[in-house]
């Protein structure tokens, strides 16, 4: 059995992917069942969890076990704020506001970053690892539902220009986790906040299914 590091947490988090990416808000985002609010409030709550990643990352960088994972080509929160401007208009910021859940989530990204580098990792891994893989499953259907120009402004969050081979991006993602240098407790325990991640996501959409409920 593959015993390497990036297997632990994937196998460790996998149920809590499962219920993330099942959600009953993602599958009827997926499925055109809600509109483009829907659409707009969620990449909102994007913008709060990526200011913590991104704005965390500068004082990483030097870190000997999160620094190789800050990786410039991979930053998103210009690309959040394009789509913004064209989702809710210029004045995007006056009207920005984190659901409760969002907050937390936030909150969780901002004390690792500041107190645990390699539990930053975690949701490093959560997030982009995610984006660069199912995060291309709504770019698509977005710009079929709603319309958005292919690859253009409303989901330029989704569109990594710095990763020309997606494939190969995360074969070498996954060669950094292999190596990181910490024992096995410590493995287990950024196992365990993969799965913290995943659960603070699903978070999330619990609360912005309870926002945009379907219709009967």
């Amino acid at each position: 059995m593959d015993s390497s590091f990036s297997t632990l947490i994937r196998t460790a988090s996998h149920e809590a992917h499962v219920e993330a990416e099942t959600s009953s808000f993602m599958s009827d985002l997926l499925g055109g069942r809600l509109g483009v609010a829907a659409y707009a409030r969620y990449t909102e709550q994007l913008w709060f969890v990526y200011e913590a990643l991104e704005r965390g990352a500068g004082r990483l960088a030097a870190d000997p076990v999160a620094g190789p994972f800050v990786r410039p080509e991979l930053f998103r929160l210009a690309a959040l704020e394009r789509d913004l401007a064209h989702l809710r208009g210029p004045g995007w910021r006056t009207g920005l506001s984190a659901l409760p859940a969002t907050r937390v989530y936030a909150a969780r990204v901002r004390e690792c970053a500041e107190r645990w580098p390699v539990g930053y990792v975690a949701h490093h891994y959560t997030r982009y690892l995610g984006d660069l893989s199912g995060g291309q499953i709504i770019r698509d259907r977005a710009e079929k539902t709603w319309g958005f120009r292919r690859k253009g402004d409303g989901v330029r969050f989704y569109v990594f220009e710095g990763v020309p081979n997606p494939a190969a991006f995360k074969r070498s993602y996954r060669q950094l986790l292999d190596g990181i240098r910490v024992d096995d407790l410590e493995k287990q325990r950024v196992a365990g906040e993969c799965k913290r991640a995943f659960a603070l996501n699903t978070a999330v959409f619990r609360a912005l299914g309870d926002e945009f409920p379907l219709s009967a």
